[in-house]
Protein backbone atom coordinates (compact mmCIF):
# COMPACT_ATOMS: atom_id res chain seq x y z
CA UNK A 1 0.00 0.00 0.00
CA UNK A 2 1.46 3.48 -1.06
CA UNK A 3 0.76 5.57 2.14
CA UNK A 4 0.95 9.53 1.50
CA UNK A 5 2.49 10.85 4.66
CA UNK A 6 2.61 14.78 5.38
CA UNK A 7 4.67 15.42 8.48
CA UNK A 8 2.84 19.08 9.72
CA UNK A 9 5.44 19.39 12.64
CA UNK A 10 7.96 18.47 14.82
CA UNK A 11 8.79 19.55 17.95
CA UNK A 12 10.65 17.92 21.40
CA UNK A 13 8.64 17.57 24.65
CA UNK A 14 10.72 18.23 27.68
CA UNK A 15 8.84 17.18 31.36
CA UNK A 16 7.16 19.69 32.54
CA UNK A 17 9.63 19.78 35.63
CA UNK A 18 13.33 19.50 34.83
CA UNK A 19 14.59 16.15 36.23
CA UNK A 20 16.64 16.93 39.61
CA UNK A 21 20.36 17.02 39.19
CA UNK A 22 20.88 13.67 41.67
CA UNK A 23 18.49 11.91 38.97
CA UNK A 24 20.59 13.55 35.86
CA UNK A 25 22.62 9.90 35.50
CA UNK A 26 21.23 6.50 35.74
CA UNK A 27 23.08 3.14 35.12
CA UNK A 28 21.40 0.18 33.04
CA UNK A 29 21.03 -3.03 34.80
CA UNK A 30 23.41 -6.41 33.42
CA UNK A 31 19.50 -7.04 31.97
CA UNK A 32 19.33 -3.76 30.15
CA UNK A 33 22.93 -4.32 28.72
CA UNK A 34 21.99 -7.80 27.18
CA UNK A 35 18.58 -6.76 25.89
CA UNK A 36 18.41 -6.30 22.20
CA UNK A 37 19.65 -3.31 20.61
CA UNK A 38 16.63 -2.69 18.41
CA UNK A 39 13.83 -0.08 18.65
CA UNK A 40 10.20 -1.43 19.63
CA UNK A 41 7.27 0.05 17.56
CA UNK A 42 3.92 0.07 19.22
CA UNK A 43 0.66 1.86 16.80
CA UNK A 44 -2.48 2.45 18.63
CA UNK A 45 -5.70 2.87 16.21
CA UNK A 46 -8.60 4.83 17.42
CA UNK A 47 -11.27 5.30 14.70
CA UNK A 48 -13.37 7.97 13.36
CA UNK A 49 -16.56 7.11 15.10
CA UNK A 50 -15.07 7.32 18.42
CA UNK A 51 -13.31 10.39 17.94
CA UNK A 52 -14.39 14.26 17.70
CA UNK A 53 -14.28 15.08 14.23
CA UNK A 54 -11.60 17.56 12.93
CA UNK A 55 -10.54 18.37 16.57
CA UNK A 56 -6.78 17.60 15.67
CA UNK A 57 -5.21 20.54 17.17
CA UNK A 58 -7.15 20.16 20.01
CA UNK A 59 -6.30 16.37 21.15
CA UNK A 60 -2.78 17.41 20.05
CA UNK A 61 -2.58 19.66 22.63
CA UNK A 62 -3.88 17.67 25.65
CA UNK A 63 -0.87 14.96 24.37
CA UNK A 64 1.55 17.22 24.02
CA UNK A 65 1.10 18.52 27.67
CA UNK A 66 -0.30 15.26 29.53
CA UNK A 67 3.29 13.59 28.15
CA UNK A 68 5.37 16.72 29.37
CA UNK A 69 3.62 15.85 32.80
CA UNK A 70 4.05 11.81 32.35
CA UNK A 71 7.97 12.58 31.41
CA UNK A 72 8.48 14.20 34.75
CA UNK A 73 7.75 10.55 36.38
CA UNK A 74 9.04 8.87 33.18
CA UNK A 75 12.22 10.99 32.87
CA UNK A 76 14.75 8.72 31.33
CA UNK A 77 13.00 8.62 28.13
CA UNK A 78 13.49 12.43 27.46
CA UNK A 79 17.09 11.46 27.76
CA UNK A 80 20.03 10.37 25.82
CA UNK A 81 21.33 6.58 25.77
CA UNK A 82 25.26 7.53 25.88
CA UNK A 83 26.77 4.06 26.49
CA UNK A 84 26.17 0.73 26.90
CA UNK A 85 25.87 0.89 30.82
CA UNK A 86 24.75 4.39 31.10
CA UNK A 87 21.31 7.46 30.38
CA UNK A 88 21.73 10.88 30.35
CA UNK A 89 18.88 12.15 32.18
CA UNK A 90 19.10 15.64 30.17
CA UNK A 91 15.98 16.75 29.81
CA UNK A 92 16.24 16.58 26.10
CA UNK A 93 13.09 15.62 25.26
CA UNK A 94 10.80 13.03 23.09
CA UNK A 95 10.01 13.84 19.33
CA UNK A 96 6.65 14.54 19.03
CA UNK A 97 5.65 14.29 15.02
CA UNK A 98 2.31 15.29 13.79
CA UNK A 99 1.24 14.50 10.37
CA UNK A 100 -1.58 13.80 8.04
CA UNK A 101 -2.23 10.63 5.89
CA UNK A 102 -4.56 10.63 2.80
CA UNK A 103 -5.93 7.42 3.62
CA UNK A 104 -8.42 5.74 5.03
CA UNK A 105 -8.09 4.30 8.85
CA UNK A 106 -9.72 0.88 7.47
CA UNK A 107 -7.67 0.90 4.25
CA UNK A 108 -4.31 0.30 6.79
CA UNK A 109 -6.64 -1.98 9.01
CA UNK A 110 -7.60 -4.42 6.38
CA UNK A 111 -3.96 -5.05 5.35
CA UNK A 112 -2.25 -5.77 8.92
CA UNK A 113 0.41 -8.07 7.05
CA UNK A 114 1.60 -4.56 5.18
CA UNK A 115 4.91 -3.97 7.56
CA UNK A 116 6.12 -1.54 5.37
CA UNK A 117 2.74 0.77 5.48
CA UNK A 118 2.41 -0.03 9.17
CA UNK A 119 5.87 1.14 9.77
CA UNK A 120 5.47 4.66 7.40
CA UNK A 121 3.22 5.86 10.48
CA UNK A 122 6.26 5.82 12.98
CA UNK A 123 8.04 8.80 13.85
CA UNK A 124 11.11 6.69 12.14
CA UNK A 125 11.83 3.27 10.72
CA UNK A 126 12.24 1.15 13.91
CA UNK A 127 15.44 -0.68 11.38
CA UNK A 128 17.37 2.52 11.14
CA UNK A 129 20.71 3.52 12.60
CA UNK A 130 20.19 7.36 13.85
CA UNK A 131 22.37 9.91 14.31
CA UNK A 132 21.64 10.31 17.88
CA UNK A 133 20.34 7.17 20.48
CA UNK A 134 16.92 8.32 20.92
CA UNK A 135 15.06 6.19 23.55
CA UNK A 136 11.43 7.58 22.78
CA UNK A 137 9.79 9.22 20.01
CA UNK A 138 5.95 9.70 19.43
CA UNK A 139 3.72 10.44 16.10
CA UNK A 140 0.36 11.44 15.67
CA UNK A 141 -1.23 10.47 12.38
CA UNK A 142 -4.72 11.89 11.13
CA UNK A 143 -6.30 10.24 8.72
CA UNK A 144 -8.76 11.47 5.93
CA UNK A 145 -11.67 9.57 7.51
CA UNK A 146 -11.02 11.29 10.81
CA UNK A 147 -9.72 8.09 12.56
CA UNK A 148 -6.42 8.61 14.31
CA UNK A 149 -3.06 6.43 14.98
CA UNK A 150 -0.45 6.88 18.32
CA UNK A 151 2.87 5.53 17.13
CA UNK A 152 5.62 5.18 18.95
CA UNK A 153 8.95 3.88 19.08
CA UNK A 154 11.23 3.01 21.81
CA UNK A 155 14.45 1.01 22.50
CA UNK A 156 14.55 -2.10 23.86
CA UNK A 157 17.93 -1.49 25.49
CA UNK A 158 16.26 0.31 28.28
CA UNK A 159 12.06 -0.55 28.10
CA UNK A 160 10.90 -4.02 27.99
CA UNK A 161 7.13 -4.81 27.34
CA UNK A 162 5.85 -4.49 31.17
CA UNK A 163 7.64 -0.74 30.62
CA UNK A 164 6.20 0.14 27.64
CA UNK A 165 2.65 -0.30 28.40
CA UNK A 166 3.11 0.91 32.12
CA UNK A 167 4.04 4.40 30.31
CA UNK A 168 1.47 4.33 27.50
CA UNK A 169 -1.09 3.69 30.26
CA UNK A 170 0.12 6.08 32.61
CA UNK A 171 0.60 8.72 29.47
CA UNK A 172 -3.45 7.61 28.37
CA UNK A 173 -4.58 8.55 32.05
CA UNK A 174 -2.98 11.75 32.54
CA UNK A 175 -4.53 12.82 28.64
CA UNK A 176 -7.95 11.97 29.57
CA UNK A 177 -7.61 13.49 33.58
CA UNK A 178 -7.59 10.55 35.38
CA UNK A 179 -5.05 11.56 38.68
CA UNK A 180 -6.25 8.58 40.56
CA UNK A 181 -4.13 6.42 38.61
CA UNK A 182 -0.87 8.27 38.74
CA UNK A 183 1.90 5.46 38.46
CA UNK A 184 5.74 6.48 39.73
CA UNK A 185 7.83 3.94 38.07
CA UNK A 186 11.20 2.80 39.79
CA UNK A 187 14.21 2.91 38.07
CA UNK A 188 16.48 0.63 40.46
CA UNK A 189 16.91 -2.41 38.29
CA UNK A 190 20.89 -2.25 38.43
CA UNK A 191 21.33 -1.83 42.07
CA UNK A 192 19.55 -6.27 41.61
CA UNK A 193 21.20 -6.81 38.44
CA UNK A 194 24.77 -4.81 38.56
CA UNK A 195 26.04 -3.79 35.08
CA UNK A 196 29.26 -4.65 33.52
CA UNK A 197 31.75 -1.97 32.73
CA UNK A 198 30.77 -2.07 28.76
CA UNK A 199 31.85 1.28 26.95
CA UNK A 200 31.33 2.13 23.26
CA UNK A 201 29.31 -1.54 22.85
CA UNK A 202 25.78 0.58 22.37
CA UNK A 203 25.80 1.11 18.42
CA UNK A 204 23.17 -0.55 16.54
CA UNK A 205 24.49 -2.43 13.12
CA UNK A 206 21.69 -2.91 9.93
CA UNK A 207 20.03 -5.64 9.48
CA UNK A 208 21.77 -8.84 7.70
CA UNK A 209 18.88 -10.87 6.75
CA UNK A 210 15.85 -10.27 4.74
CA UNK A 211 13.19 -10.74 7.39
CA UNK A 212 9.65 -10.89 6.51
CA UNK A 213 6.56 -10.66 8.69
CA UNK A 214 2.96 -11.89 8.90
CA UNK A 215 0.11 -11.97 11.40
CA UNK A 216 -1.94 -15.02 11.98
CA UNK A 217 -4.71 -15.43 14.10
CA UNK A 218 -5.69 -17.98 16.55
CA UNK A 219 -9.03 -17.12 17.52
CA UNK A 220 -11.26 -18.40 20.86
CA UNK A 221 -12.41 -21.77 19.40
CA UNK A 222 -9.54 -22.66 17.54
CA UNK A 223 -7.01 -21.81 20.94
CA UNK A 224 -9.65 -24.46 22.58
CA UNK A 225 -9.14 -27.05 20.15
CA UNK A 226 -5.27 -26.40 20.30
CA UNK A 227 -5.74 -26.94 24.56
CA UNK A 228 -8.10 -29.97 24.23
CA UNK A 229 -5.02 -31.52 21.80
CA UNK A 230 -2.36 -30.52 24.17
CA UNK A 231 -4.31 -31.47 27.46
CA UNK A 232 -2.83 -35.29 27.36
CA UNK A 233 -1.66 -37.16 30.48
CA UNK A 234 1.68 -34.79 30.92
CA UNK A 235 -0.66 -32.61 32.71
CA UNK A 236 -2.80 -35.01 34.96
CA UNK A 237 -3.46 -33.30 38.25
CA UNK A 238 -2.11 -29.69 36.87
CA UNK A 239 -3.91 -26.96 36.03
CA UNK A 240 -4.99 -27.13 31.35
CA UNK A 241 -2.39 -25.39 29.11
CA UNK A 242 -2.59 -21.80 28.92
CA UNK A 243 -3.67 -20.31 25.72
CA UNK A 244 0.09 -18.49 25.21
CA UNK A 245 2.03 -22.25 26.24
CA UNK A 246 -0.66 -23.82 23.66
CA UNK A 247 -0.16 -21.42 21.12
CA UNK A 248 3.72 -21.61 21.37
CA UNK A 249 4.39 -24.77 21.41
CA UNK A 250 1.71 -24.81 18.31
CA UNK A 251 4.05 -22.74 16.15
CA UNK A 252 7.31 -24.15 17.90
CA UNK A 253 6.21 -27.54 15.87
CA UNK A 254 5.34 -25.99 12.85
CA UNK A 255 8.71 -24.42 12.98
CA UNK A 256 10.28 -27.77 13.46
CA UNK A 257 8.36 -29.42 9.83
CA UNK A 258 9.72 -26.29 7.87
CA UNK A 259 13.28 -26.85 9.72
CA UNK A 260 13.18 -30.52 8.70
CA UNK A 261 12.21 -29.56 5.17
CA UNK A 262 15.41 -28.11 4.22
CA UNK A 263 18.85 -29.83 3.92
CA UNK A 264 20.59 -27.17 5.96
CA UNK A 265 19.07 -28.19 9.13
CA UNK A 266 20.96 -31.52 9.08
CA UNK A 267 23.98 -30.28 11.09
CA UNK A 268 21.89 -29.22 13.59
CA UNK A 269 21.74 -31.93 16.81
CA UNK A 270 18.35 -29.97 18.69
CA UNK A 271 15.74 -27.74 18.49
CA UNK A 272 15.60 -25.11 21.09
CA UNK A 273 13.25 -22.15 22.21
CA UNK A 274 13.73 -18.96 24.25
CA UNK A 275 10.71 -17.71 26.00
CA UNK A 276 10.87 -14.32 27.48
CA UNK A 277 9.71 -14.06 30.79
CA UNK A 278 8.92 -11.49 33.08
CA UNK A 279 10.87 -11.52 36.61
CA UNK A 280 9.10 -8.78 38.41
CA UNK A 281 6.80 -11.39 40.28
CA UNK A 282 9.68 -14.07 40.45
CA UNK A 283 11.89 -12.01 42.86
CA UNK A 284 11.70 -12.79 46.30
CA UNK A 285 9.87 -10.08 47.56
CA UNK A 286 8.56 -9.25 44.01
CA UNK A 287 9.36 -6.13 42.49
CA UNK A 288 6.26 -4.03 41.72
CA UNK A 289 5.01 -3.89 38.07
CA UNK A 290 5.68 -0.42 37.20
CA UNK A 291 9.65 -1.50 38.08
CA UNK A 292 11.37 -0.09 34.93
CA UNK A 293 13.44 -1.61 32.35
CA UNK A 294 14.44 -4.76 31.17
CA UNK A 295 12.99 -7.41 33.36
CA UNK A 296 12.90 -10.32 31.85
CA UNK A 297 15.04 -13.40 31.12
CA UNK A 298 14.61 -16.57 28.70
CA UNK A 299 13.39 -19.80 29.20
CA UNK A 300 14.64 -22.29 27.18
CA UNK A 301 13.15 -25.64 26.32
CA UNK A 302 15.15 -27.90 24.00
CA UNK A 303 13.97 -31.00 22.25
CA UNK A 304 16.20 -33.28 19.66
CA UNK A 305 16.42 -32.94 15.93
CA UNK A 306 16.52 -36.49 15.55
CA UNK A 307 13.59 -37.56 16.73
CA UNK A 308 9.42 -35.64 16.32
CA UNK A 309 8.06 -35.62 19.83
CA UNK A 310 4.14 -34.84 19.70
CA UNK A 311 2.26 -31.99 20.51
CA UNK A 312 1.48 -32.42 24.13
CA UNK A 313 5.24 -33.06 24.59
CA UNK A 314 6.29 -29.84 23.64
CA UNK A 315 3.59 -28.00 25.54
CA UNK A 316 4.85 -29.61 28.56
CA UNK A 317 8.76 -28.92 27.96
CA UNK A 318 7.49 -25.12 27.66
CA UNK A 319 5.64 -24.97 30.90
CA UNK A 320 8.65 -26.57 32.63
CA UNK A 321 11.23 -24.06 31.34
CA UNK A 322 9.28 -21.07 32.17
CA UNK A 323 8.56 -22.61 35.68
CA UNK A 324 12.30 -23.21 36.19
CA UNK A 325 12.43 -19.31 36.42
CA UNK A 326 11.57 -18.83 39.93
CA UNK A 327 13.03 -17.02 43.02
CA UNK A 328 16.58 -19.17 43.08
CA UNK A 329 17.15 -19.10 39.47
CA UNK A 330 16.84 -15.25 39.56
CA UNK A 331 18.76 -15.11 42.52
CA UNK A 332 21.41 -16.25 40.61
CA UNK A 333 21.08 -14.15 37.56
CA UNK A 334 22.13 -11.46 40.13
CA UNK A 335 25.96 -12.53 39.24
CA UNK A 336 26.87 -11.02 36.17
CA UNK A 337 29.44 -13.64 35.37
CA UNK A 338 26.96 -16.13 35.37
CA UNK A 339 24.12 -14.78 33.88
CA UNK A 340 26.63 -13.65 31.09
CA UNK A 341 28.30 -16.91 30.51
CA UNK A 342 25.10 -18.87 30.39
CA UNK A 343 23.75 -16.39 27.93
CA UNK A 344 27.45 -16.46 25.28
CA UNK A 345 26.98 -20.32 25.91
CA UNK A 346 23.64 -20.24 23.88
CA UNK A 347 25.20 -17.85 21.86
CA UNK A 348 28.04 -20.05 20.54
CA UNK A 349 25.75 -23.50 20.09
CA UNK A 350 23.82 -20.99 17.79
CA UNK A 351 26.32 -19.26 15.70
CA UNK A 352 27.93 -23.21 15.77
CA UNK A 353 24.89 -24.64 13.96
CA UNK A 354 24.52 -26.84 17.09
CA UNK A 355 21.11 -25.80 17.84
CA UNK A 356 17.92 -24.55 15.53
CA UNK A 357 17.01 -21.40 17.82
CA UNK A 358 13.01 -19.78 17.84
CA UNK A 359 12.14 -17.06 20.21
CA UNK A 360 9.01 -15.84 21.80
CA UNK A 361 7.65 -13.31 23.79
CA UNK A 362 4.17 -13.14 24.95
CA UNK A 363 2.44 -9.51 25.48
CA UNK A 364 -0.86 -10.89 26.14
CA UNK A 365 -0.88 -10.00 29.95
CA UNK A 366 -0.23 -6.86 29.25
CA UNK A 367 -3.01 -4.01 29.35
CA UNK A 368 -2.14 -2.28 25.86
CA UNK A 369 -5.84 -1.87 24.91
CA UNK A 370 -6.53 0.11 28.25
CA UNK A 371 -5.00 2.92 26.43
CA UNK A 372 -7.64 5.56 26.21
CA UNK A 373 -6.51 8.81 25.55
CA UNK A 374 -9.92 10.19 26.56
CA UNK A 375 -11.58 8.77 23.39
CA UNK A 376 -11.72 5.31 24.23
CA UNK A 377 -10.07 1.83 23.84
CA UNK A 378 -8.18 1.50 20.69
CA UNK A 379 -9.98 -0.80 17.89
CA UNK A 380 -6.26 -2.27 17.34
CA UNK A 381 -3.15 -2.36 18.96
CA UNK A 382 0.17 -3.91 17.26
CA UNK A 383 3.73 -3.80 17.28
CA UNK A 384 4.70 -5.30 14.04
CA UNK A 385 8.20 -6.16 12.86
CA UNK A 386 11.44 -7.55 14.64
CA UNK A 387 14.55 -7.32 13.00
CA UNK A 388 15.94 -10.63 14.02
CA UNK A 389 14.66 -14.17 11.83
CA UNK A 390 12.48 -16.94 14.19
CA UNK A 391 10.86 -14.48 16.18
CA UNK A 392 7.20 -15.06 17.31
CA UNK A 393 5.60 -12.24 19.52
CA UNK A 394 2.33 -13.09 21.10
CA UNK A 395 -0.72 -10.50 21.23
CA UNK A 396 -4.26 -10.37 22.48
CA UNK A 397 -6.60 -10.08 19.89
CA UNK A 398 -9.01 -6.67 20.71
CA UNK A 399 -11.67 -8.78 22.28
CA UNK A 400 -8.69 -10.21 24.52
CA UNK A 401 -10.20 -13.86 23.71
CA UNK A 402 -7.79 -14.71 20.65
CA UNK A 403 -4.28 -14.52 20.08
CA UNK A 404 -2.43 -12.75 17.29
CA UNK A 405 1.04 -14.15 16.40
CA UNK A 406 3.92 -12.23 14.49
CA UNK A 407 6.07 -13.62 12.90
CA UNK A 408 9.47 -13.13 11.77
CA UNK A 409 11.55 -15.12 9.45
CA UNK A 410 13.70 -14.92 6.74
CA UNK A 411 12.28 -14.41 3.00
CA UNK A 412 12.91 -17.59 1.76
CA UNK A 413 11.42 -19.59 4.09
CA UNK A 414 8.00 -17.80 5.00
CA UNK A 415 6.25 -18.63 1.76
CA UNK A 416 6.37 -22.72 2.99
CA UNK A 417 5.30 -21.02 6.54
CA UNK A 418 2.34 -19.41 5.86
CA UNK A 419 1.25 -22.35 3.71
CA UNK A 420 1.43 -25.47 6.01
CA UNK A 421 -1.74 -27.22 6.04
CA UNK A 422 -1.98 -27.78 9.90
CA UNK A 423 -0.85 -24.14 10.54
CA UNK A 424 -3.97 -22.87 8.27
CA UNK A 425 -6.26 -25.31 10.18
CA UNK A 426 -5.56 -23.02 13.40
CA UNK A 427 -5.44 -20.02 12.37
CA UNK A 428 -6.37 -17.10 10.06
CA UNK A 429 -5.58 -13.96 8.57
CA UNK A 430 -8.06 -11.60 9.84
CA UNK A 431 -10.22 -11.73 12.79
Amino acid sequence: MELKVEIISTESIKPSSPTPPEQRELKLSLLDQVAPGSYTPLLFFYPAGQLDRGDHGGRCRKLKESLAETLTRFYLLAGTLVEAYLVECNDEGVEFSEARVACQLADVMDKPDDVAALHRLLPFDPDAVLDRDCILAVRYNAFDCGGVVIALCVTHKIVDGTSATTFTKAWAAACRGDHELTVVPTFDAAELFPPMEIRGGNKRQSRMDKIVTKRFIFSKSNIAALKQEANSDAFLNQRPPSRVETVSAFIWKRFMALARSKPTTTAAKRFAILHAVNIRNRLSPPLPPHSFGNLWWFAVAEAPIEEEKDYPFLVSKIRNAITEIDGEYVTALQDAEKAMRAKMKMGQMVYSGEVELYSFTSWCSFPIYESDFGWGRPAWVCSPGRPYKNVVLLVNTGDGEGIEAWVNLEEKDMPVFESDPELLAFTSSSS
